[in-house]
């Protein structure tokens, strides 16, 4: 079997490829942590928005973001009830409040609470819609038990039967039970109650809503409906897809703060890293076997052979680099949900992607580093 001569210039010094596959999969690594937490945003971000149950979603055009939703009136939602197409309307009202750690009175914690009326479900969440009959009772709460630890041991007690009473923005209300959705990077916790219970804790009104669920009839096209509604209602209200919101929601994320441009400049880094790492091992390579190159050439081997070697090398640098670099990043995605309860996953397209921008990497690097063949000139070995 004819081994590849790309093969044994790499292998040839042991250390010096051990060190660029360090290096390498010390690139990946951080093209994969900077790509999970990213991916874990937006996953987080619209967790919730895929547990509403709606065809079509009405919200003031001055919403941005799920955590800062702009009130508008719920007059607006009865309008829209009464368009061709639309079958039933619910509503969701959504406001941060102070919780009181139950154990540890002294210290609060920020949430989300949500409210909505019990007789027209908002959740797709089989907890929720299960125990709609104990939020209709006066200052009872459903608290998620995948909310951080901070807001203390409220899961484990109420599954031991105890009775979990707190306050929540200075009232006092008692956990009827239990639902799981999860943290996001707005927020840390949530509780859900009926519409009634929250305007208690919240002070607010009942005719000012957030967001307004319109479910459609069998058949009926929703952007056909969609167009219609939004032609004819006042522009105080804005109507989008379930998917659109999601959109929306992503959109802020991504281009309204800080957070997305500083994950896409963690990525752009690991890429910059491995360009430099993988071309000084390339180069000082070529430039090491120089000799031999223009010995190669003396004996009739053109530029275009000596090139895919250099391009070999390159191949085999970055999947050797990737494989620690997938491996460690799975351990660490494990350590960063377990600490944040964010949703860090590896999947299939995150870890196509880095494969994908490593061969791009070792190929820019094997591009600059070929350079070096072109003063491989056969008189100089004689």
């Amino acid at each position: 079997m004819k081994v590849p001569l790309a093969w044994l210039q790499l292998t040839r010094e042991k250390m010096r490829l051990l060190i660029a596959l360090a290096g390498i999969g010390f690139a990946d690594l951080l093209m994969f942590m900077q790509l999970g937490f990213k991916t874990a945003l937006f996953n987080s971000a619209i967790a919730i928005h895929e547990r509403f149950q709606g065809d079509l979603v009405l919200v003031s055009p001055r919403s941005e973001f799920l955590g800062q939703m702009v009130e508008f009136p719920r007059t607006r939602l009865y309008q829209a009830r009464g368009f061709e197409g639309v079958e039933s309307v619910s509503y969701l009202y959504i406001a941060p409040g102070s919780w009181k750690n139950p154990v540890n009175p002294s210290y609060n914690r920020s949430l989300f609470i949500f409210g909505f009326d019990p007789a027209r479900p908002v959740f797709d969440i089989p907890e929720v819609n299960e125990q709609l009959d104990k939020i209709k009772l006066p200052d009872v709460f459903l608290f998620d038990e995948a909310s951080r630890a901070e807001f203390g041991p409220v899961a484990e007690l109420f599954k031991q039967g105890k009775t979990v009473t707190t306050e929540l923005s200075e009232r006092r209300i008692k956990i009827g039970g239990l639902f799981k959705l999860g943290v996001s990077f707005t927020a840390d916790g949530n509780v859900i109650t009926s519409d009634l219970n929250f305007i208690r804790v919240t002070k607010r009104s009942l005719e000012k809503i957030d967001i307004g669920f319109i479910n459609l009839k069998p058949g009926a096209d929703p952007q056909i409906v969609l167009e219609n509604i939004q032609k004819k209602l006042p522009n105080d209200v804005k109507v989008l897809t379930l998917k659109g919101f999601m959109e929306m929601e992503k959109h802020y994320w991504e281009t309204s703060t800080a957070i997305g441009f500083i994950f896409g400049l963690g990525v752009g880094m690991g890429f910059i890293v491995g360009i430099v790492i993988v071309y000084q091992i390339l180069y000082t390579d070529v430039a090491d076997h120089l000799p031999e190159y223009a010995t190669l050439k003396a004996m009739g081997y053109t530029d275009l052979y000596l090139l895919n070697v250099v391009f070999q090398e390159a191949i085999l640098l970055s999947v050797l680099g990737y494989i620690p670099g997938f491996i460690i990043s799975m351990g660490l995605y494990n350590v960063a949900k377990s600490g944040t309860g964010l949703p860090m996953i590896m999947t299939l397209d995150l870890a196509l992607t880095v494969m994908i921008l490593t061969i791009v990497m070792c190929f820019i690097s094997g591009a600059i580093a070929v350079r070096k063949l072109q003063a491989a000139d056969p008189a100089d070995i004689f």
